[in-house]
């Protein structure tokens, strides 16, 4: 939903009609309309990703499967992960500058933030080419598949900045109110990286490769959508190319924001590596039906994600515009509909868990192997739609030490002391996977006590800055 020119409180009658939807519409309607096309955009996300790993598994064997979606991807999410942490402090500064009608400051923001996008992926780049063959040893990879892991990352990690400015373009565009695009760009770049990977794998038979080389030339095209968007839009958050750069102000603001969600985006993806590294002790078999069950597994997450967009900017924007009350109703809303979502998903995932992994391999072992996994996980969906409310609602207000904090001990540590102490001790897949439910209740319980607290609202914004 694109919005025109915005309003702080106050009806227009007569010719001035525009209202920001956002801080004064019905509440579940906006979040409805806001929360879908972020839905559809995740779930195309969620194919982009998944197309690699069905193709390479259906045509060219598990052991690609394996090395597509096991220890690579675990380590692709580490470094493009806490870039998109970061980045979320920008989707936040712009909506609370949006919210507050403070033009300069979006046009400042909207420009380093693209600049922060280049920046950072050139560094993710060099960092990903240079020590993607020592951080896959580390994790235990296993020899038949360390050269299929190795070539996918590599070509990955070439094509990473025009992935961050899409991103980064997609924030900016959702932080203003207009979620729609986003998603058609990404619809569009799906579809071509579906076409590129049969192309370069059934055609010119270049397995791994060619699946990398196909992602990689549909995020140029993603990226070259959302930039164009940004810069023929006429309203504040208009880019223009030669403006690109840093504003201090603007990027500490950013930083101070976004980094705690980066870092905790890193923690997260460091007990992944160790969860991985677990996983990877157990053979090709298990972490290729690790890698299909993560693919499944992903449609929760692209559910709970688009919750956590829509919250975050709604929160933002209602608090830029100083409707407190308001943020408190969309979390009580947002909340009833994602317990409603994840225990439905819940039953499809259970019901439907052997036609899923039946889509990504045809090997009977791998597919029980994926069956106990699921056994494990999916009947505790909710336990973890807290975090993510609840979280996305503080980010969205400025206060993201906390989250970061909360999650950091009650997911990541509690996590890595779970794998490092308990596995080893009841070495089995099922131990290993019921790391994700428990953590998940603990981390939801301080969720729940940290938000009814209130501190996480307890400030004003200042006249001139909304962060």
């Amino acid at each position: 939903m694109r919005i025109g020119k915005m309003q702080l409180g106050r009806k227009r009658t007569g010719a001035e009609t525009n209202i920001n939807q956002i801080t004064e519409g019905v509440i579940w309607k906006q979040l409805l309309a806001f929360f879908f096309p972020i839905l559809f955009g995740t779930f195309f996300q969620q194919l982009y990703n998944t197309t690699d790993a069905i193709v390479v598994g259906n045509f060219v064997g598990k052991q690609a499967l394996a090395a597509v979606g096991g220890p690579a991807s675990t380590l692709i999410n580490l470094l493009v992960g806490f870039f998109t942490g970061l980045s979320s402090g920008a989707t936040v500064v712009i909506s609370q500058f949006y919210g507050a009608k403070h033009k300069d400051d979006v046009r400042k923001a909207v420009h380093t933030s693209i600049a922060l996008s280049i920046a950072g992926g050139a560094v993710i780049m060099v960092l990903g080419i240079a020590f993607a063959g020592v951080a896959l040893r580390a994790m235990n990879t296993p020899e038949d598949i360390m050269g299929m892991s190795l070539t996918y990352m590599r070509i990955y990690f070439l094509g990473v900045i025009p992935s961050l400015i899409y991103n980064m373009g997609s924030g900016i565009l959702r932080a203003v109110g207009d979620s729609k695009r986003p998603l058609y760009f990404l619809i569009a770049s799906t579809l071509t990286n579906i076409v590129l990977d049969l192309f370069f794998v059934l055609v010119l038979r270049m397995g791994v490769a060619g699946v990398a080389i196909a992602t990689s030339l549909s995020q140029v095209a993603s990226a070259a959508m959302v930039m164009y968007a940004l810069m023929k839009t006429d309203d504040m958050y208009r880019l223009y190319l030669r403006e690109i750069r840093f504003s201090p102000s603007i990027l500490s603001a950013i930083i101070r924001i976004g980094l705690p969600a980066g870092l905790q985006s890193t923690m997260y993806s460091v007990s992944n590596l160790i969860i991985q590294a677990s996983i990877n002790s157990f053979g090709t078999d298990t972490i290729a039906a690790w890698t299909a069950y993560s693919k499944i597994d992903g449609m929760f997450w692209m559910i709970m994600s688009a919750y956590g967009v829509s919250i975050t900017t709604f929160a933002g924007q209602n608090f830029g515009a100083g409707k407190y009350d308001r943020i408190h109703k969309s979390v009580r809303v947002c909340i009833s509909m994602s317990a409603f979502t994840s225990v439905l998903l819940s039953a499809i995932v259970l019901v439907g868990g052997r036609f899923f992994l039946g889509l990504f391999t045809d090997d009977p072992g791998v597919a029980d192997i994926g069956m106990s996994i699921i056994h494990v996980i999916a009947p505790t969906y909710i336990t973890y739609i807290c975090i993510e409310i609840l979280g996305g609602t503080a980010r969205g207000c400025g206060d993201s030490i906390i989250p970061m904090l909360l999650t950091c001990f009650g997911v990541c540590v509690l996590r890595v002391i779970w794998i490092l102490g308990i596995v080893p001790i009841h070495r089995d897949l099922a131990t290993v996977a019921f790391s994700y439910p428990l953590t998940w209740t603990v981390t939801s319980v301080m969720f729940i006590v940290y938000y009814l607290r209130g501190n996480w609202l307890k400030r004003n914004i200042p006249q001139n800055t909304a962060v």
